[in-house]
């Protein structure tokens, strides 16, 4: 039946509690109460009620079936179920547990800090500086961080960095990244009104990914990615409801690109989609290869040809280690191309705090620079950011810093290049000491690290363990990453959460941690494969 009740605050308080007990007959004195309740009265609500009086029992309105779809299919091995039973392992250390190991490493992210890097001084004095300005008249801090501490809280609301910032960015900050590009690009103009600052690399290239994505069916929206290659982007494509298209890396050439696997890619997928996106990431996450010239065009005329958007993940920019490799930026090559191409190529490249000689990943500041978006498309990406307001503005003030950073005769000069010289020495060294390592195990074979910050070692596994972890529905190198884990406390995560080629298994393996205790990492891992070889033949 139906009643309509005069309801008062009292009321609802009174219905409230009722309804957190199990018995909810209790419901009809309620609305007796009711009739004699018009002083408390402030709204009219009509209830339906089954025969006996009770509120009719319903489901929860969102569950597993009811949920948004896409999310279901996203899934990001580097936050995976390995990390996770991590995480569980490190209590039941702390609990007492008795494990074959006393602590978890955690080689699985990118995380520098984490892993035991440093801040750089001047970064952290001028984010002091913003955080709390009454540090500006304490004669402790140099003053060439003052400055630019000055500058940014000039630059805020109120001077205080917990203001609102634009939407796109705060305006000195991004004058300071488009000064930067063009430095680093030999002169080639860079426009602060293309320049978006992000909440870290990541927001940058889901935004753009929204963008792009339209269509129904084989008009869907096209992405291109590498394989391997980062979770983010399949995640992404994943939750936007894209499709995701799959171009591999030669591994027989250092996971090199080659243009002939671009064509045979785009022309499959053009059977079911409509491809519109090619994404290259370049120092390569997680394989570390660093791309020539020479490919870096190649790829840029391929896009040209077949009127893709190219998306540039250049966050390893400085991680570069070997002998012959240098980075160069997808914008300087394009518009060394000549105007047939740099006019006509549209690019978004992405740069970031988090990586690099810097590491500051909490921080998340980053930023993206469009190249020959449609005015009208551009006022839309504008309009897109503004709905999220602002990123942080910390992680713009220390972008700044990353793009404004001490100059020869400033104070904080001679520290600043000592310690940022030291971080990507160090980087280099452990680059080279995973690689030497690794290939002096039966089963592992891993190509130079060239760049970046991880490893990606291809892994010979038995067959008797590819059957167990068959029947266990687990992919073969997740069953052994796990057992790695459960035995060794190495954190790792397996090659199938990146991508590779069907038969082949790897592991990603970040070069972060100490270099003592890198040394002992990798012992260990010698130590567990040759084990787990023997125990699975």
């Amino acid at each position: 039946m139906s009643s309509s009740v005069v309801f008062g605050p009292l009321l609802w308080r009174t219905c409230a509690a009722v309804w957190s007990r199990p018995n909810i007959l209790l419901f009809p004195r309620l609305l007796a109460f009711a009739g004699t309740s018009r002083r408390f009265s402030s709204s009219t609500v009509n209830l339906d009620m089954s025969e006996n009086g009770a509120l009719p029992l319903r489901g929860k309105v969102l569950t597993l079936d009811t949920m948004n779809a896409n999310v279901k299919k996203v899934d990001y091995a580097v936050r995976g179920p390995i990390v996770q039973r991590a995480v569980q392992i490190e209590k039941e250390l702390k609990e007492g547990v008795k494990k074959p190991f006393e602590e978890v490493i955690k080689a699985n992210i990118g995380d520098a800090h984490a892993m035991g890097q440093r801040p750089i001084t001047f970064f952290r004095q001028v984010m002091a500086l913003c955080t709390y300005p009454q540090l500006l008249d304490d004669n402790k801090f140099p003053e060439d961080a003052k400055n630019r501490a000055r500058r940014i809280l000039q630059s805020c609301g109120g001077n205080s960095i917990g203001a609102y910032t634009t939407s796109q960015g705060i305006d000195c900050v991004r004058h300071d990244v488009a000064n930067y590009i063009q430095r680093r690009d030999g002169g080639i103009p860079s426009d602060p009104d293309n320049i978006y600052l992000t909440t870290g690399a990541s927001d940058g290239i889901v935004t753009i990914l929204k963008l792009l994505t339209t269509g129904e069916g084989r008009t869907r929206t096209g992405v291109m990615i590498s394989i391997p290659q980062y979770p983010l982007y399949s995640a992404s494509i994943a939750e936007l409801g894209a499709v995701q298209i799959n171009y591999y890396l030669n591994e027989e050439k250092c996971w090199s690109l080659d243009i002939s696997e671009l064509q045979r890619s785009l022309q499959a997928a053009r059977e079911h989609c409509n491809p519109c996106v090619l994404c290259i990431i370049n120092p390569g996450n997680p394989t570390g290869q660093v791309q020539s010239r020479q490919c870096i065009e190649d790829v840029i005329r391929f896009a040209a040809k077949e009127n893709l958007f190219l998306m540039a993940d250049e966050v390893y920019q400085d991680n570069v280690y070997a002998e012959g490799c240098a980075f160069h930026s997808f914008k300087k090559v394009l518009f060394e191309m000549g105007p047939e191409y740099s006019s006509k190529v549209e690019l978004a490249s992405f740069h970031s705090t988090s990586k690099c000689y810097m590491g500051e990943c909490g921080f998340r500041g980053g930023y993206m620079e469009v190249m020959n978006m449609d005015p009208e498309v551009k006022a839309q990406l504008t309009k897109l950011v503004s709905v999220r307001l602002c990123p942080p503005a910390p992680g713009q003030a220390l972008m700044d810093l990353v793009v404004n950073s001490p100059q020869p005769g400033e104070p904080s000069y001679q520290t600043f290049m000592k310690e940022r010289t030291a971080v990507l020495s160090a980087l280099a060294e452990k680059a080279k000491l995973t690689e030497e390592i690794l290939n002096t195990v039966p089963g592992i074979s891993c190509n130079p690290v060239q760049g970046a910050m991880y490893s990606f070692p291809r892994i010979t596994l038995p067959e008797r363990s590819i059957n167990e972890a068959k029947a266990k529905g687990q992919a073969p190198d997740m069953f052994y990453c796990m057992k790695l884990l459960e035995e060794t406390g190495i954190c790792l995560v397996p090659g199938s959460g990146f991508g590779q080629r069907e038969g082949t298994y790897h592991f990603r393996m970040t070069i972060l941690p100490p270099t003592d205790k890198l040394k002992i990492m990798l012992n260990k891992l010698k130590e567990f494969h040759q084990k787990f070889t023997q125990q699975y033949s």
